[in-house]
């Protein structure tokens, strides 16, 4: 009987593990995507971001002469770039999105 138990209870383990592997996704979409993704507007959250990595994130996005960069109150990297010639306020939240204000 107690084998039984065990045997039983070692099976629901396993198959719990499994389960929330295959279900997990990801909560971080930048990992998954390396594509610029430009959105109105920036998102909240903490940033993991390097500044270098925030720099060719934006540069990615179709931006040039990034400048320094400096990480705001709400996790969100901010600076000057130009694009088509014109000097712009960018923006890049933790979800690696590009924003422009």
């Amino acid at each position: 009987m107690l084998k039984n138990i065990l045997v039983a209870a070692m099976a629901a383990t396993l198959a719990t593990g499994a389960f929330a592997q295959a279900n997990a996704g990801s909560h971080n979409p930048v990992v998954k995507d390396a594509t610029a993704h430009t959105t109105e507007m920036a998102a909240e959250g903490r940033n993991s971001f390097t500044e270098s990595q925030a720099r060719g994130r934006i540069e990615k996005a179709g931006y040039a002469n990034v400048g320094k960069l400096a990480k705001n109150k709400n996790g969100v990297w901010q600076g000057m770039a130009t694009k088509d010639g014109g000097k712009v306020n960018v923006a890049l939240d933790y979800k690696g999105n590009v924003t422009v204000h």
